[in-house]
């Protein structure tokens, strides 16, 4: 590893625009894309902002992490999925809920009432073609100003990155599961 001296000046200008609410988008094939989102939601949350996770793969009925210490704390999270496609008995059922449940987070988005809004696993119903991408991308355009929205999900596409404010690429360099590690409870869930 190579020491460098830490800054002694600031290396960016500093951001004069007006502060508006911001569209994230969170994708790639490396892990931490829904953790990153949890995370902001966290942060809002602990400023006292409204906050809602809407998770597009997940059941109702889903308990993992993430929906224990959000319920402990009062953050809403809905599941509107029934889980991975290849866990999926009908299809068509799946693509039905995702379609119920961009009514349901489409609704929130534009009402203005929450701070942060999060789409968690979105990506899948827009990949598989569930969800149509051109009603999402209007939503985004026209949320109130101050609504801020984080996507997340593999392979996002080329139109939603160019609508976005910020876009991390989260990049694999090295996974447990090619060594064989099983998925960990409080790891990936």
């Amino acid at each position: 590893m190579d020491i460098e001296a830490p800054p002694t000046e600031r290396r960016s200008p500093r951001a004069d625009g007006e502060r508006r609410g911001l569209v994230i988008v969170h994708t790639g094939d490396g892990k931490g894309k829904s953790t990153a989102a949890f995370g902001l939601a966290l942060r809002a949350h602990g400023r006292g902002k409204a906050v809602k996770i809407y998770q597009f793969m997940k059941a109702p009925s889903a308990r993992f992490g993430e929906h224990r210490v959000f319920e402990q704390l009062g953050v809403p999270i809905e599941g509107l999925g029934d889980g991975f496609s290849w866990k999926s008995r009908d299809l068509e059922q799946s693509a039905q809920l995702a379609r119920d449940g961009w009514t349901r987070a489409e609704a929130t988005i534009r009402d203005g009432a929450h701070f942060l809004v999060v789409l968690d696993e979105i990506m899948y119903p827009l990949r598989y073609g569930w969800l149509p991408l051109q009603p999402v991308l209007d939503c985004l355009r026209e949320r109130p100003a101050g609504t801020h929205v984080v996507l997340t999900g593999r392979n996002a596409p080329a139109e939603l990155i160019e609508l976005a404010d910020t876009v991390t690429q989260m990049q694999r360099v090295k996974h447990h599961f090619r060594a064989g590690v099983p998925a960990q409870r409080g790891i990936e869930d």
